[in-house]
């Protein structure tokens, strides 16, 4: 074989290599995203939770004065997890702005009363919790009515769930198809380097022996790979911080280490396990296969 044969065949499996890295790169990226999402998915919950406000009717007697006394002993309850006191004149403004100023010339006293609006702790936003909490404020006698859209508690509970198995089933679909893709590089990887593991044959190596090379350099593929998927997730992540601080804060960053073990285990088991039965179906072809 001549050295410009030598150095086309060198050429093209060093083509083949990067092009690999990057496909497994993207591929585990994909992976990382997913998995982000679904490590973070029960902050996600608790941030749409503990978002949603319920309204405290105090009775109508109740001054200004006497909320803002009461609110302390609110804010003790341990469903609690912040509270704002509507006033009076805050109540009116903001009803004005929805019916028009003269909504109230219908009435000779103001029926708009003073009340709260609170939020819960994420755990409580169920509703069977819900009922509890209402129990709990109901036993207050400064306490009219509790004000809650139970509706929009039960679609947001069973569409948030719904939501963390989508990214489930998108995981493992994910992980299918980058072992399928990545599958395929490898055999191309490997299947260029097939005579020389038909010589190792003629010489007596055991399907083992001959393995372990392959699985070494698709070890160290998989890493590398891994490595520059970890590096990209990151780059998106410091985007999404500098972009959408807001969305930054939802997500718990004490987790990413959980996804970048996903991504490393993802690129080392999907590179080795792909070259370990590549590697295995061509030790068995014979010789005319072989061309």
């Amino acid at each position: 074989m001549s050295k410009v044969e030598n150095k086309l065949i060198r050429r093209r499996i060093v083509n083949a290599y990067l092009s690999s890295v990057i496909s497994i790169s993207l591929v585990l990226l994909l992976v990382g995203l997913a998995s982000m999402l679904l490590v973070n998915a029960e902050s996600v919950s608790n941030y749409f939770k503990e978002n949603v406000k319920v309204s405290v009717l105090l009775k109508p007697e109740v001054e200004d004065t006497e909320a803002t006394e009461f609110k302390p002993d609110l804010d003790k309850l341990p469903f609690i997890r912040s509270s704002a006191v509507v006033t009076k004149e805050q109540g009116r403004l903001e009803m004005e702005k929805m019916l028009g100023e003269d909504f109230l010339d219908v009435f000779e006293v103001s029926p708009i009363p003073v009340s709260f609006d609170i939020t819960l702790n994420a755990a409580y936003v169920t509703p069977d919790s819900l009922a509890f909490v209402r129990s709990e404020l109901d036993k207050n006698d400064l306490v009219d009515e509790v004000v809650c859209q139970d509706s929009l508690i039960e679609a947001l509970n069973t569409n948030l769930r719904k939501i963390s198995m989508v990214l489930g089933v998108l995981i493992l679909l994910l992980l299918f198809i980058s072992f399928v893709l990545i599958t395929n590089m490898m055999h191309l990887i490997v299947y260029s380097r097939r005579f020389t593991i038909h010589t190792m044959k003629l010489v007596g190596a055991t399907k083992s022996f001959i393995r372990g090379p392959f699985l070494v350099k698709s070890a160290i593929l998989g890493l590398f790979s891994a490595f520059l998927a970890i590096l990209m997730l990151v780059g998106i992540l410091f985007f999404i911080r500098n972009e959408f601080a807001q969305l930054f804060e939802v997500f718990q960053f004490d987790l990413l280490l959980q996804v970048i073990g996903i991504v490393v285990a993802s690129g080392l088991f999907i590179c080795v396990t792909s070259t370990f039965f590549v590697v295995g179906r061509l030790v068995s072809l014979d010789k005319d296969k072989l061309y």
